[in-house]
């Protein structure tokens, strides 16, 4: 498997304080055959220095420097760099378990899968392997709804996929930011011929960045997740009914995602718009979402309690999202 070129793809932007150990994970993979492409989108810190830094240690590295123009153009410009038959799509301020190629690379091959993902991470706050791991080969519409529920985490960056299917079918990051990722690995999904599942954890997710999206409240972000989600229920290409009761259920949850960060940027007469067709959407779509998506009843009571108090839920989530940033924070320093 070492003759295949896989290409990993790093948007870097304001990632000084933690590029250093993604760097090092990248460069201490068991797999050797990289090109790993680091694309510092204006970056106004040093990170583009840093990688300058690794260009110069190992001729794997390649560093793009470009003017600043978001996350989604700067994967966009790594993707039209690559040339390995496959690639991985990397946040700069994660990291990866040293095998974390080779057994992406292992899943795809072993299966003649053209993607391969897991279904567990490793978080800053979730630290145990998983005990069993067991391969599956799962159908395009399986994985697509997986990913929507989500079964899988939604981000782009515990997959691996063949570079030819992206490009042969026009997936990119070409849309709004927030959900961009959810968005993509939909789509990969939806194009590949199977897609293999792993449930070994050899990704290392990062909750305590405070500069990151996740952990700056900001109301746009929740107005095109819901926008890309609503793409998504639109590009079903298959029509299939389990894809489209899965997207219902995550346009409700985007609804309430939404409303959560107006009431976190006190911005409930900006967007008084935004605000009440949260409300109305919610609770429109509520019986639909219920009766279909696929959860089990302990699930859907929670469902149903989220719809009849948002603001009440809405607050209490927020809450409880500053006390466990607050403490990842501490931990970091």
């Amino acid at each position: 498997m070492n003759d295949i070129k896989v290409s990993i793809v790093v948007a870097v932007y304001k990632s000084e304080l933690f590029l250093v150990k993604l760097l090092e994970s990248i460069l201490n993979q068991t797999y050797k055959n990289l090109e790993i492409i680091l694309v510092d989108d204006g970056s106004p810190d040093h990170s583009g220095e840093i990688c300058d830094k690794y260009a110069k240690v190992d001729n794997r590295f390649k560093v793009i420097h470009k003017t600043n123009g978001g996350a989604c153009d700067a994967r966009n410009v790594g993707i039209n760099n690559s040339t390995g038959k496959y690639i991985s799509i990397i946040d700069g301020d994660d990291w990866l378990e040293e095998d974390y190629i080779e057994y992406l690379v292992y899943l795809a091959e072993s299966t003649q899968s053209e993607m391969a993902m897991t279904d567990k991470i490793f978080t800053t706050r979730d630290r145990d392997q998983i005990e069993k791991d067991q391969i599956e080969i799962w159908s395009s519409e399986k994985a697509a709804t997986s990913i929507l529920y989500p079964i899988i985490p939604i981000g782009p960056w515990n997959k691996l996929y063949n570079l030819s299917v992206l490009k042969k079918n026009n997936i990119s990051f070409s849309v709004p930011w927030s959900g961009e990722g959810l968005y993509f690995s939909f789509m990969a999904a939806q194009f590949s011929n199977q897609v293999a599942v792993g449930h070994k954890k050899i990704y290392n997710y990062r909750l305590n960045n405070a500069e990151s999206g996740l952990t700056n409240y900001n109301v746009e972000m929740g107005i095109n997740a819901l926008a890309n989600i609503k793409n998504i229920k639109f590009n079903n290409i298959s029509k299939s009914k389990k894809i489209e009761n899965a997207a219902n259920w995550h346009i409700w949850k985007n609804y309430n995602f939404l409303l959560r960060l107006i009431i976190a940027t006190n911005g409930k007469e900006k967007y008084k718009n935004e605000y009440m067709e949260c409300l109305t959407e919610m609770k429109r779509i509520f019986i639909t979402v219920f009766l279909n998506s696929e959860f089990g009843i302990k699930s859907k009571l929670k469902m149903t309690f989220v719809t009849l108090f948002p603001v009440i839920n809405a607050k209490r989530m927020l809450k409880k999202e500053r006390a466990d940033l607050k403490e990842d924070l501490r931990k970091l320093k």
